[in-house]
């Protein structure tokens, strides 16, 4: 493939001779590779008319590249040349050979201090080799245009002379302009040495090899600088200050808005009678329709259309009125006309475009027709009000349901609130049968939530249990709980015997540990009797304010606030996210008999969901849209997954699920504030086959912190709401609630329009985290090893040390161990002073990238495929027989269990190895400084004052204890652990 820039002309050149006229030729580089044209003799407003050819690799990503023309005087007859002037144009806005325009480009500066005027005529297409003349293209070394190297004089005399160094070859007058330029390119591909590029300078070195890139591997898992050219470009916080432009941490990209909003005064139809109006918005070879409206001649439709400027292929917009027909074609009611070099720029927080009405005109624009229609159209960005809910062109295939399912949207968790139901007796229970004592217990039921106290040991018409039901509820309340008593005839029997309906809202809110009054409430009577009065149930109830709501889990959690709002702290930070794009797809579904993706990301935060637009059947999307949360606590989590839209109107409705393409989770506490992190993270999913690497994305991360001391205080307090230290939940509690929890975010957020599907949502809060994996016990098992091998190698040393293995260390042991027995309140001064060293000679190896998915961790590489069937069996199993079934899943649930657990211990030890790896720079700056203050204080206070201060605080009276954690204990579980790397 070749990149043929057609230099055509230019006007209005600056004057440069000093005779009032100018000698132009012009540069063109691309890719490290520069090319001139011819040089026009004494003209302003010169003629070239002449292609230049690069060499193009189709699967080389050029999108932040651009191609550099300059315009230069060529002096004579002192060889050296004037700056005229230059122009950049983004390779992005290359089209394909047929596709090109004529365009003319004004000529910019490259200094401040350059004088420049005029513009330049040009063609850019891309164009396969054997279509076109060949031309000059030579590298970037041995092609820069010098005084003494490459001179291309012009005819005027009997031939042409190229020189070329030592190389010089006559050519005939008469030879073509094509193959002149093909023996040019012969004569520098025999030069075997590189040329030096002389400049007024002096000698520049001759540059590296272009071709010599670093190519990258399939199973490269590592994350990876990606810092593309537009962050260097204009980007004031890349030099230490804060940009104003509202998208700073992605690509600035431009689309032209066409917003038809209603007409007037149309013309009736010649064959109904009436008019069923239509509005076609039309831009090169895209068509966009709004809705037709029946029997209006004053219709209103209020629709934006969006076409991308790098897709522009037309220099006018049409907006057609037309009149839908039921049999034949389409009445043409009239049109209106745009250039698009008239049309205007709008930038937030510019206010929107007023919208104008135009008159109709005919298709020769030669006359007016009845009507007018109103429209509004401007250049804008993606940080346009209208980029949300406007028809993209890129996107015409979409339609039906699925033009809602592309658009990117924000949305928002339901507010959870937990519902605790004290039961604690009842009064005047009849049962059905008076012949026998009641086996009473109470059901309680919350939407699909359903929960029973036990049988009450008290077989009376007055049971008492004092039992607390737990449930999730969510705001608005919609629903009701309701309780009922029963009586258990038969294991297989239950007598209704009363009924109970309480609204939600009708229940007190607490936000502490101070018990609510209990009350007491009638039941109605089910069944038949001659009873002239109703029993009566005993209930606590309210709505827990002070708890947090866990809906995911508490290892990759993102907000640990207490469900009511008066409970909320300030704000520390501000989470920046820019979602740039993805690389190297992997094609989900096939389309039109190829493979296909038509890729989203989602990103969760706290109770903040953001899910970008759909790119249509494109390996490497590219979103760049940015979004932003508040940040209460730094030591979370925040997820974002990309998937494969299957809900383009294309399918049968429900018939098709997202499939999953990956998953990265970063650590906010990893990151140092107020700097950009732009990586690109691998793109990891396993599957029943074994691990896949489905692509790359390429995102900017940036922490910016409010208030250092508020961020460094959030360290020593609890990790959870204190309600979880005044009454925790069980185990199983936690649980059960967690699985309503992401039941009731699942079917809300299914709700919306377009609807987050459930099983996005179920993977973005890893629904599935707790069942068996024979894998995950085999990671978590050598995570703990690799702490305990810590541990093995002190042992091994020790032993060497007292074999003699080095006697020069072994002496220096002993030497020390006499210090320290004849002082030994320099122990603990020695210690924090040697882990305060260890801590400053880490700072240089401390991470330069978030966290990443690794694999060898995840013992993902390693599994065998009979340990991914397991995991990817369902539960309960689908296996055969129910022998087996049971006994399995009994197996599965119980080792879920020591899975967990053994996570868990691995977790508590990476957390103390990390207090001085700087993994968490605020944590450890924090930990450091302790160090370094404990060993002051403690050298300087007797070693027995320090044993006696810390064994009665120990041994401290439970007066002076508190329920709450201590600050170090809230400090240790704050660190960071392996788990964000897990996949």
């Amino acid at each position: 493939m070749k990149l043929v820039v057609e230099i055509i002309d230019a006007r209005d050149l600056i004057p440069r001779d000093g005779e009032g006229s100018t000698s132009p030729y012009v540069e063109v580089e691309f890719d490290n590779q520069l090319i001139r044209t011819k040089t026009i003799p004494k003209n302003l407003n010169p003629i070239w008319d002449q292609k230049l050819l690069f060499n193009y690799n189709p699967a080389t990503n050029y999108h932040h590249h651009f191609i550099e023309v300059s315009v230069y005087n060529e002096r004579r007859p002192i060889p050296g040349r004037n700056f005229l002037g230059r122009a950049r144009i983004p390779c992005a806005n290359v089209v394909k050979k047929g596709e090109e325009l004529y365009q003319c480009i004004p000529l910019e500066k490259k200094s401040f201090f350059s004088v420049v005027r005029g513009e330049i005529g040009l063609k850019i297409y891309i164009s396969s080799h054997s279509s076109d003349p060949p031309s000059i293209i030579p590298d970037k070394t041995s092609s820069r245009v010098a005084d003494d190297s490459i001179a291309l004089i012009e005819n005027k005399g009997r031939s042409i002379e190229i020189s070329c160094s030592d190389h010089t070859e006559k050519v005939p007058e008469n030879r073509s302009e094509s193959t002149l330029q093909f023996q040019k390119h012969q004569v520098m591909q025999q030069q075997a040495r590189p040329v030096l590029r002389k400049r007024s300078g002096g000698i520049i070195q001759p540059q590296a090899n272009p071709q010599d890139r670093r190519s990258y591997d399939d199973d490269d898992f590592e994350v990876k600088e990606a810092n593309p050219q537009w962050l260097d470009e204009g980007r004031g916080w890349m030099r230490g200050e804060r940009a104003v432009a509202p998208l700073d941490l992605v690509e600035q990209t431009f689309y032209l808005y066409v917003r038809v909003v209603k007409a007037k005064d149309l013309p009736s139809s010649s064959v109904t009678g009436g008019c069923d109006p239509y509005v076609e918005v039309k831009l090169g070879n895209y068509k966009g329709r709004t809705r037709h409206v029946e029997r209006r001649t004053s219709p209103e439709w209020n629709q934006v259309f969006s076409f991308s400027k790098e897709r522009i292929q037309s220099s006018i917009l049409e907006v057609f009125v037309k009149e839908k027909e039921t049999a034949g074609r389409d009445e043409y009611l009239g049109r209106v006309v745009f250039d698009l070099n008239e049309i205007p720029t709008r930038i937030p927080p510019d206010s929107p475009m007023a919208p104008q009405w135009y008159r109709l005109e005919d298709r020769r624009s030669e006359g007016k027709l009845r009507g007018e229609i109103m429209v509004s159209v401007w250049m804008g960005t993606q940080a346009d009000e209208a980029f949300t809910d406007a028809w993209h062109a890129d996107a015409a295939s979409v339609y039906g349901d699925g033009v809602l399912s592309i658009r990117s949207k924000v949305y928002v968790s339901p507010k959870l609130w937990y519902l605790r139901v004290n039961v604690i007796e009842a009064q005047d229970v009849v049962p059905n049968d008076r012949h026998r004592l009641p086996e009473v217990f109470v059901k309680a039921q919350l939407g699909q939530q359903i929960l029973r106290t036990p049988i009450s040991t008290t077989p009376t018409a007055n049971p008492l249990w004092n039992e607390d039901l737990i449930f999730v509820a969510a705001e608005p309340f919609e629903e009701n709980i309701v309780l009922t008593v029963e009586d258990q005839v038969h294991p297989s029997k239950d007598d209704v015997l009363g009924r109970l309906a309480l609204p939600l809202t009708a229940i007190d809110k607490r936000l502490d540990h101070r018990p609510v009054q209990s009350r007491w409430f009638s039941l109605d009577k089910f069944g038949f009797g001659d009873n002239k009065f109703s029993s009566r149930i005993h209930l606590r109830i309210c709505l827990e304010g002070g708890y947090h709501v866990l809906d995911e889990s508490t290892m990759y959690i993102s907000d640990q606030r207490p469900t009511a709002k008066q409970l909320w702290k300030p704000p520390v930070g501000i989470l920046e996210i820019g979602i740039l794009g993805a690389q190297g797809l992997l094609p989900m579904k096939m389309k039109d008999g190829r493979g296909s993706t038509d890729a989203y990301c989602v990103a969760k935060y706290g109770q903040k969901w953001v899910r970008t637009r759909t790119i249509l059947d494109n390996f490497n999307p590219r979103w760049n849209e940015q979004y932003t949360w508040e940040v209460y606590d730094p030591c979370t989590v925040i997820t974002l997954g990309v998937f494969d839209n299957c809900h383009l109107g294309n399918e049968k409705s429900g018939a098709g699920r997202d499939s999953r393409i990956g998953k990265v989770r970063i650590r906010l506490s990893t990151l140092e504030a107020h700097r950009v992190y732009t990586n690109s993270h691998p793109l990891l999913v396993l599957h029943p086959t074994g691990l896949k690497k489905m692509g790359e994305i390429r995102i900017a991360v940036r922490f910016t912190t409010l208030s250092l001391a508020q961020t460094i205080s959030v360290y020593a307090q609890p990790l959870l709401p204190k309600m979880h230290y005044y009454h925790p939940f069980t185990v199983n509690q936690l649980d059960a609630l967690r699985y309503q929890a992401m039941n009731i975010v699942a079917a809300r957020l299914g709700r919306a329009e377009p609807p987050l599907r459930k099983e996005v949502v179920e993977w973005m809060l890893d629904v599935d985290s707790h069942m068996w994996s024979m894998r995950r016990s085999k990671a978590n098992f050598f995570r703990v090893m690799s702490l305990v091998s810590s541990l093995i190698s002190i042992d091994r040393w020790f032993r060497n040390v007292c074999e003699w293995k080095n006697p020069i260390t072994s002496v220096l042991v002993h030497v020390l161990f006499l210090i320290l027995v004849w002082y030994p309140e320099l122990i603990l001064p020695t210690m924090f002073l040697y882990a305060f060293l260890v801590g400053l000679w880490n700072y240089r190896l401390r991470p330069r990238h978030p966290p990443r998915m690794d694999t060898k961790l995840s013992w993902a590489e390693a599994a065998n495929p009979d340990e991914l069937d397991e995991e990817f069996d369902t539960f309960p199993t689908s296996k055969q027989q129910d022998i087996v079934r049971m006994r399995y899943d009994r197996l599965r649930s119980v080792a879920g269990r020591i899975q967990t657990v053994v996570g868990d211990v691995a977790t508590q030890g990476e957390r103390l190895h990390s207090v001085l790896s700087w993994r968490d720079p605020r944590a450890t700056s924090l930990f450091v400084v302790f160090c370094l203050c404990a060993a002051v204080t403690l050298y300087a206070t007797p070693v027995r004052v320090v044993i006696l201060a810390s064994g009665l605080y120990v041994l401290r009276h439970p007066k002076f204890r508190s329920k709450l954690p201590s600050a170090p204990g809230n400090f240790f579980k704050r660190l960071p652990a392996k788990t964000d790397s897990m996949l």
